[in-house]
């Protein structure tokens, strides 16, 4: 099913998951989508693999908490969160050098948290990992103090590729929890 883009959302300098500036990171950037939906594509290169030609499941799992923590930005983006549980399921092995989706969206929230779920499909909409997870509301510097205030750490890819919208497979998970 085709989503249309909405925002494109901040990424970081040194993030494992989106710094740009991180040289064994995975670079993603993070989309926000219709229907409250964000959408990361990612390209996992060779350094990322556990077993030949397969992403190492800890840097699944990250992708995974990454983009269902940064869900809750859509409506306010002066909301940040951290983890408090986070299960995946892990379906499929996720390739190498092929563009995968990492796609989210918030099922249940009130005023200290709220619940998301996600997965990851590849090109072909193969689902190859899905999760949910707990995620507490925090004020931003709680977790970071003053760093992402400098403009130098957070800020806004315009190198990033400009998308009208995605078509993904299997949004009908995230309807079912």
């Amino acid at each position: 099913m085709k989503i249309k883009v909405l925002n494109l959302q901040n990424n970081s300098d040194m993030c494992a998951v989106c710094g740009l500036e991180n040289a064994f990171g995975l670079k993603s950037h993070f989309y926000e989508c219709e229907n409250d939906i964000i959408v990361a594509p990612c390209q996992p290169l060779d350094e990322h693999q556990s077993y030949p030609n397969r992403m190492h499941g800890g840097l699944i799992s990250a992708l995974l908490d990454e983009t269902l923590g940064r869900a809750i930005q859509i409506k306010d983006k002066n909301i940040w969160a951290v983890t408090g549980s986070l299960e995946i399921k892990f379906r499929k092995p996720t390739p190498l050098n092929e563009t995968i989706y990492c796609v989210a969206k918030i099922v249940r929230e009130n005023t200290r948290g709220f619940v998301a779920c996600g997965f990851i499909e590849d090109e072909k909409g193969n689902l190859l990992a899905s999760a949910q997870g707990n995620y507490v509301k925090c004020p931003i510097e709680n977790i970071a103090g003053d760093f992402l205030s400098d403009s130098k750490h957070w800020f806004c890819d315009t190198k990033a590729k400009k998308i009208q919208d995605f078509d993904i497979k299997n949004l009908d998970l995230l309807e079912q929890k």
